[in-house]
């Protein structure tokens, strides 16, 4: 069996015409394609500025269902391109019910099924929570036919349980789709650093590659800072993209999980028996020292 899979994370300024927004990141697939990517992975909320800066009733209206003509046209293109598609989109789930999902569609252009947002942020300029209803998917692994992929978006990113129940489920990449920028409590600051060094610190402790798509460019009041990435299961950077639009293109050998996995025998160590904490929201208030 070939190991070898070639990556492609596309990286791209949104405009306010949602439907330019599509058009353009057609071509950007196709272009990604064209330079030998096999998965191809959309950043976050891929067709519109990233809505969570305000709250603004009228963004509901930008929601789509699963079966819309943009996602019709993605597995159409998947199947054309022969190609593994990660599409995060606003989803309308129901009349009133809204979740921040990514579809993925295999090779042959079959819907494999959809990972909404389990995580939803609230800070000045995330206002997450008043959009999206907390993910009810769970952490599905989808079998493509390049590879057994997870996906985590955005904030989902930052931790650690989402990466390792999605390794635990055979997950060998691990794709992060995401929109992070500026941060309005702290305009000198940037997260991106920080954000590089806890994903691919997930590709350490779990043996895995990651994935991880941003957007960029200047949208209202924040400044998105691009950055996506490959990592190897050491947590090396691999491949990454600065602050401008861009197609990443990465070959991985999956045959390097079984070097890090048996140099780094984390999954062999667990201590299950030892983790009850960690299912305790008020954990912390063990220690009564404050």
């Amino acid at each position: 069996m070939n190991e070898k899979v070639t990556i492609g994370l596309v990286q791209l300024k949104c405009g306010n015409d949602i439907e330019a927004n599509v058009e353009y990141t057609l071509e950007k697939i196709k272009e990604a394609a064209a330079k030998g990517a096999q998965i191809i992975c959309l950043q976050e909320l891929f067709n519109a500025q990233y809505c969570g800066q305000s709250v603004d009733v009228n963004l509901y209206d930008t929601a789509e269902p699963i079966g819309s003509p943009t996602l019709v046209a993605m597995s159409e293109l998947a199947k054309s391109l022969e190609v593994v598609l990660i599409v995060p989109f606003y989803e309308k789930a129901g009349r009133g019910v809204y979740f921040n999902s990514a579809a993925v569609y295999d090779a042959d252009g079959t819907y494999l099924g959809t990972t909404r947002k389990n995580h939803i942020p609230h800070a000045p300029q995330y206002e997450e929570k008043y959009y999206f209803t907390p993910g009810n998917t769970g952490y599905p692994v989808y079998e493509t036919r390049y590879g057994k992929i997870g996906v985590g978006i955005c904030w989902d990113e930052w931790f650690p349980e989402v990466a390792r129940i999605l390794a635990l489920q055979g997950a060998e990449i691990l794709f992060y789709p995401s929109a992070i920028g500026s941060d309005y409590d702290n305009p000198q600051l940037s997260l991106r650093p920080a954000w590089e060094k806890a994903i691919s610190a997930h590709g350490i402790s779990n043996g895995v590659f990651i994935a991880a798509s941003n957007r960029v460019g200047r949208e209202k009041d924040m400044t998105f800072f691009g950055g996506s990435f490959v990592s190897n299961p050491l947590g090396d950077i691999m491949q990454s993209l600065d602050d401008q639009e861009g197609i990443l293109i990465q070959k991985v050998d999956l045959k390097e999980i079984d070097f890090a996995r048996n140099l780094l025998q984390f999954l062999r160590d667990r201590r299950t028996d030892t983790y009850d904490l960690l299912l305790q929201q008020e954990a912390f208030q063990i220690n009564k020292r404050y």
